[in-house]
């Protein structure tokens, strides 16, 4: 007999961008997920899966990558499956980080951007990260484990100024005051 209180079993997070001018170099955002331990819930990430990798226990993966933001809707798509992470897991953070390979670019400066983090057909954010228009990264999702076991989604859009490497090692940390 179940309480009802499942939780988020398998999440979808789902990047679109439109691809840049002719005359100007691709703009390349990435979908980012960090894993934090019981022991260490906002230290430093267990692991971090991007554009070239997956977990090591297969749980969280990069299922469709775009380097320029061509194709139709959502172009860039990674899968968590929380209910299959280890017990020794605490937090699961998600972002999403413009690479600056050609000079400065934040959200502004990338047209039709937006993130989409679904379970099964339930939208749980939908966001056109306008509100981080000035940043070049930004924290949008957390997902907790609660005392009983089940994964609680917590909407968590935190724009951040790092590069994309400094990014990932600090996106899942306590939110500055």
């Amino acid at each position: 007999m179940s309480s009802g209180n499942r939780g988020v079993d398998k999440v979808t997070v789902r990047l679109k961008w439109d691809p840049s001018p002719w005359n100007e170099s691709p703009r390349h955002l990435d979908i980012i997920a960090t894993t934090y331990s019981e022991d260490a819930a906002y230290g430093p990430p267990v692991y971090v899966v991007h554009f070239d990798s997956r977990s090591p226990d297969g749980t969280i993966s990069m299922n469709r990558h775009s380097r320029t933001g061509q194709g139709f809707g959502y172009v860039e798509e990674m899968t968590l499956e929380l209910d299959r992470l280890a017990p020794s897991f605490a937090r699961v953070v998600v972002g999403v980080a413009i690479h600056q390979n050609d000079g400065r670019k934040v959200f502004a400066d990338i047209s039709n951007a937006g993130v989409l983090v679904s379970e099964g057909y339930e939208e749980l954010l939908k966001d056109d990260l306008s509100q981080v228009g000035a940043s070049c990264a930004a924290t949008v999702a957390e997902f907790v484990r609660d005392a009983s076991g089940a994964w609680t989604f917590q909407h968590m859009i935190r724009g951040s100024d790092r590069d994309p490497v400094r990014f990932t090692a600090e996106m899942g940390g306590s939110p500055q005051p």
